[in-house]
């Protein structure tokens, strides 16, 4: 009696320091300002993450990327090229890609298309997009973007494919979760959802990584009965609210790293083999140069790789002609990607490349009269980040920037991420 008597007090006080806690961070101060109105209203239900730290600080800490502070994630909240989920708005990344792209006029229901995925908040609060995207450009919002919330008040997904999201937000106290026991507390009420030991919670906005996001495993041999949680969420033991002591399950951390665990790839040949994109040609001499078909595969495996992402990733297709001594005969880049003036106006295109399936680029080059006999055709594969912007309209943006600290910052991210990088090469001898 006196050890439930006990515990019961503690609850009663970890309650109210978390009342206590709530109300201050609803009340913070803003430079000097008080808090608007507006962010006080998406705080009461999209709780900030920093309440939920007061018992879950593991998880905390692994969203917010505390546990990994590597030179890429200080400088561009980047981990093994993924972006952690912690940093959604406060990414250098995000705020200049925004910025380039709010100068070719989106509309607001556009702007909040785009949101949708960084700040699940605007799916209930669309009425606050503007200003959500104005702290976002100021480089210090205040409104958080991918929260424990707005994670944990997902219940449901859309049955059948659409364009994304396609989760469902349920508004209240009640927090959802894998747990079918969740721990009784005075803080929230809990319930399992099964939603979230499924490859379609994820795939609600990471729509591009799978042939059909309303399915919960990866279908096909090699990754038979996964899910997205097994790799990007690495499997541990131990305690969700790091209070319970010694009572240990099985958890995953939070930080959500684009491969969390290396070897995977390389232990299991299988994988890697269908994993990788690869490519084929078909081409045949002309009487006027060299025709024919690039065939870019993926295999079997699910999964885009490198995360498809049809949104921003540009690929780069370089067709070369040579001639027996290696001299360049003829040569062409073909680009595959939305410009920003295309992004998020009307249907997300597919992927360049997808799991299982075979992109045919077709291609016809001609040779010079008088040139050297057509030996062997290169092709290299390369992909960017995100798309190069038009000089008109990078210089459209950087104009907006309050000093030249922040110009130079942002024509750093745009070098960056708008390099290409090599994904694979083929050569033929005709």
């Amino acid at each position: 009696m006196i050890q439930k008597l006990a515990l019961g007090g503690m609850l009663l006080i970890l309650a109210l320091l978390t009342i206590t806690f709530h109300e201050r961070a609803i009340a913070q101060k803003t430079d000097g300002q008080a808090q608007p109105d507006w962010m006080a209203e998406i705080e009461k239900v999209f709780i900030r993450s920093e309440e939920c730290k007061q018992c879950h600080d593991r998880h905390y800490e692994e969203w917010k990327g505390m546990r990994e502070q590597t030179p890429d994630l200080k400088s561009f909240g980047r981990v093994d090229a993924a972006l952690l989920h912690g940093t959604s708005f406060e990414s250098p990344v995000f705020r200049t890609v925004l910025g380039v792209w709010m100068q070719t006029n989106p509309t607001l229901e556009e702007r909040r298309r785009c949101l949708s995925c960084h700040a699940p908040a605007v799916t209930v609060f669309p009425q606050h997009v503007e200003k959500i995207s104005a702290q976002v450009l100021s480089g210090k919002p205040q409104v958080e973007g991918i929260g424990c919330a707005s994670c944990h008040l997902i219940n449901a997904v859309e049955t059948t494919p659409m364009p994304p999201p396609t989760y469902k937000v349920q508004p209240g106290q009640m927090l959802f979760g894998p747990y079918a026991d969740p721990e009784e507390n005075l803080v929230h009420p809990a319930t399992q959802v099964p939603l979230f030991r499924g490859a379609n919670f994820c795939t609600s906005c990471h729509f591009d990584k799978v042939k059909d996001v309303t399915q919960r495993d990866l279908p096909g041999e090699i990754l038979q009965g996964t899910i997205c949680q097994d790799c990007h969420m690495e499997p541990s033991t131990g305690s969700s609210t790091s209070r319970r002591g010694a009572m240990t399950r099985a958890i995953g951390r939070h930080w959500f790293r684009g491969v969390v665990i290396p070897g995977t790839l390389l232990k299991n040949r299988n994988l890697q083999a269908e994993w990788m994109p690869r490519i084929d040609i078909d081409a045949t001499k002309s009487g006027a140069g060299v025709e024919g078909t690039v065939l870019v595969k993926v295999g079997s495996l699910p999964h885009s790789f490198p995360d498809g992402d049809p949104v921003l990733k540009q690929f780069f297709l370089t067709i070369t002609t040579k001639d027996a001594q290696g001299h360049v005969l003829a040569e062409e880049t073909k680009r595959f990607g939305l410009p920003y003036e295309k992004i998020l106006r009307g249907p997300v295109p597919d992927p360049f490349i997808k799991g299982g399936n075979t992109r045919r680029v077709p291609f016809s080059q001609t040779i010079t009269a008088g040139a050297a006999e057509p030996a062997t055709i290169e092709v290299v594969l390369n992909y960017a980040l995100i798309p190069e912007p038009e000089a008109e309209l990078k210089a459209k943006y950087l104009a907006t920037l309050a000093n030249d600290q922040e110009r130079a910052a942002a024509k750093q991210v745009l070098e960056e991420y708008v390099q290409p990088r090599m994904l694979t090469y083929r050569s033929k001898s005709l």
